[in-house]
């Protein structure tokens, strides 16, 4: 009996005492799990943000500028004789070339002195004709026939001869004067609005034209660009004529590719500006005269440029900077010196190197050491204004 009650107390023993280290290793444990959650809880997540890599590649150096398209050549056609319309041979707005038959005056008059003109050549010929018999009969008659007949004779031929000289410069000026009834077009291009109508007397006197007409193929563009640019726009112009973009003027739909042509004399001191002249092919008509367009002039192109798209670069009172993310997904802050910027991306002139991945989204979230976790951005900058050196 003493026995079997010492065995059970020893038995009550270990069962209390496995009971009290089981609830002390439950306690152990939660207190761990407690710990570790709040750990866990004391680290900050992962910053989402989009990132690209740094690229090395030719940056082309555009100057933007505001233009106006005009006529190549641009004609106001007028009549150089004064009469009646008597035909229009042109629709407003239709493409003509060099010759073609515009308008026509009333051509009677002229012809009519054309005809008088030929009519008195022919008088002066035959008196010529007769003055020349009479000077081989006085000539023949020798001693018969005194030296004063034969001189006046010789000296009436003579004005006959000058007569006749006379007759013919009168008929060139009546045919002259004849072909100005059919007014031609002086070059190619396209007719303006028509400023007269059959049956109207026109005078050459008067400043009111027939048409205007404006060439199109070719084409230019004014447009200005600032004199701190001129030396770079001078020095490119020697070796090559520089390629000239023309878009809308919104700068969403380019229009036309043509090369510079000239570089006005003189720099407009009250702008500050130099007027510059492209000149465009235009075989597809897209560019019409008095066109406003929004310009684009290649001044020179930076050789392997680190480029970075613009919404990588923030501003700071202590200047510009750029996240770029470390190979433990860390994020850290350079400072960066930036050039030009055009269509969206900004040559880094120091800071960067090619191949790091640079932060272009969620920045505002992101201090210098934050864990990151990146998504690709996209390699398409949106347009932007141009910054300008």
């Amino acid at each position: 009996m003493k026995t079997s009650r010492a065995i059970g107390w020893i038995l009550l023993v270990a069962a209390l005492g496995g009971a009290g280290y089981y609830g002390w290793q439950r306690y152990q444990d939660a207190d761990a799990a407690k710990k570790i959650a709040a750990q866990k809880s004391a680290r900050p997540p992962a910053v989402r943000v989009s990132a690209v890599p740094v690229e090395k590649t030719d940056f082309p150096v555009f100057l933007t500028g505001l233009g106006t398209v005009q006529g190549f050549n641009t004609v106001q056609v007028r009549t150089r004789v004064d009469g009646q319309i008597d035909k229009i041979a042109f629709t407003e707005g239709q493409l003509v070339n060099e010759g073609d038959l515009l308008v026509e005056i009333d051509p009677r008059p002229f012809q009519a002195a054309l005809d008088q003109a030929k009519a008195k050549r022919a008088q002066d010929e035959a008196n010529l004709n007769n003055a020349n018999l009479d000077l081989q009969r006085f000539t023949k008659l020798g001693e018969f026939a005194t030296r004063q007949q034969t001189d006046t004779q010789r000296a009436t031929v003579a004005q006959l001869t000058a007569q006749i000289a006379s007759d013919e410069a009168a008929i060139a000026n009546a045919q002259t004067q004849l072909s100005y009834t059919q007014v031609k077009a002086p070059i190619s291009g396209v007719a303006g609005l028509r400023q007269v109508d059959i049956g109207n007397i026109v005078n050459a006197s008067t400043q009111t034209g027939v048409v205007s007409i404006a060439q199109i193929e070719p084409i230019a563009v004014i447009f200005t660009a600032p004199e701190e640019q001129l030396p770079y726009i001078n020095e490119a112009q020697k070796v090559a004529p520089l390629k000239v973009i023309a878009f809308t003027t919104d700068g969403k739909k380019q229009l036309a590719e043509g090369k510079l042509m000239v570089v006005n004399n003189q720099v407009d001191t009250t702008s500050g500006t130099i007027r510059l002249k492209a000149v465009f092919d235009n075989k597809d008509h897209v560019l019409w005269p008095g066109q406003s367009v929004s310009t684009r002039l290649l001044v020179r192109t930076l050789k392997d440029a680190t480029v970075v798209p613009d919404d990588a670069v923030q501003h700071s009172t202590n200047g510009l900077y750029a996240y770029t993310v470390s190979p433990d997904s860390k994020a850290e802050l350079r400072k960066v010196k930036v050039g030009v910027s055009f269509d969206g991306r900004t040559v880094v002139e120091d800071g960067l190197t090619p191949g790091q991945q640079v932060i272009t989204g969620g920045q505002f979230k992101v201090q210098p050491g934050s864990v990151v976790t990146t998504a690709v951005a996209s390699s398409d900058p949106a347009p932007a204004k141009v910054r300008q050196e």
